[in-house]
């Protein structure tokens, strides 16, 4: 019997070797994406910080004025910086509690046959190009801003009539919302069941088990499915960039503007010398601005995970 059992599934020396090249792929696979993660940082650094020591850290994330071929030229990206910030935090406030709710709906509220039309349509959304979007809001989102704006600053001298190319255009919160979706779907339907059989057990209604219990429990998915939906609203360059004017000004809801994404792709064909290192800057303030968004919705999470678990 024993011999056969062998046979079947090898003997012990063989396992031992499955395992131990089993363990060096999944070590190399790990170091790798350290590397890379590192590589990246690296290579950020090399190439964005040479303008801040020739222009000045103050000029460069403090100025406001935007003439990088100017005589004198003028770095400012103050307001770029502002842009990125409060596009990102609209697009946060506005995609992801219609993104978790419908996840919400979906994994726990949603019929079969309702749940099997739903989700094949919040998936389409994923695969459909990031420049359909921007075309999209070109041709209905931009004429609505534009009446709105002719209603609104009718008669005004001081105004400049962006034809609805502005901040509200560009918050395109639905492009992040198939990502936050089937994440936060998926870390839901994860949740053991016997927590959710527990909580009804105890006299919870269905909706306090699933905010109370499945929820919480499911907040390290979520928080995921947030980050990346973050990283798709700040980084779908070819979309905003055909929406929001790509002026350099403050981040007023009516006024054409410029987020980082944009200031590189709009830039970079034709710059040279130190525009060209700038805009390396740029990429390194993007970078930055990443790592801090990531790292401080992490934080917020986890601290919140603990407090729900104790």
């Amino acid at each position: 019997m024993h011999e056969k059992k062998f046979t079947i599934f090898g003997s012990h020396a063989t396992k031992s070797a499955v395992e131990r090249a089993a363990e060096i792929i999944f070590t190399a696979c790990g170091l790798l994406a350290v590397v890379a993660v590192f590589s990246i940082t690296l290579y950020m650094i090399i190439s964005g910080t040479p303008a801040l020591f020739k222009v000045g850290v103050p000029e460069i994330l403090f100025g406001t004025v935007w003439k990088p071929t100017g005589n004198p030229a003028f770095f400012g990206i103050l307001y770029v910086i502002l842009t990125s910030i409060v596009g990102t935090f609209l697009a946060i406030l506005i995609g992801v509690p219609i993104g978790l709710f419908t996840a919400i709906f979906l994994a726990e509220v949603a019929p079969p046959k309702v749940a099997a039309v739903v989700r094949p349509a919040v998936e389409l959304l994923a695969g459909i190009p990031s420049v359909i979007y921007g075309l999209l809001g070109i041709l209905i989102l931009n004429p609505l801003m534009y009446k709105l704006e002719m209603k609104i600053f009718a008669g005004s001298t001081t105004h400049q009539f962006t034809g609805g190319a502005n901040l509200i255009s560009a918050v395109l919160a639905i492009m992040i919302l198939p990502t936050v979706i089937n994440i936060s779907e998926a870390s839901l339907r994860a949740v053991p069941k016997h927590l959710k059989s527990a909580s009804l057990a105890l006299g919870a209604t269905h909706i306090q088990t699933i905010f109370k219990v499945i929820v919480p429990a499911a907040h390290s998915g979520i928080i995921t499915a947030v980050v990346l939906g973050c990283g798709r609203a700040i980084g779908e360059a070819m979309a905003i960039s055909l929406v929001s004017g790509s002026s350099v000004n403050l981040p007023l809801p009516f006024n054409s503007v410029r987020f980082l994404t944009t200031a590189i792709v709009a830039e970079m064909s034709y710059s040279e010398g130190l525009h060209r290192e700038v805009l390396f800057t740029i990429g390194l303030v993007l970078f930055v601005f990443i790592m801090f968004i990531n790292t401080v919705l992490s934080r917020m999470f986890v601290k919140e995970g603990g407090a729900n678990d104790r």
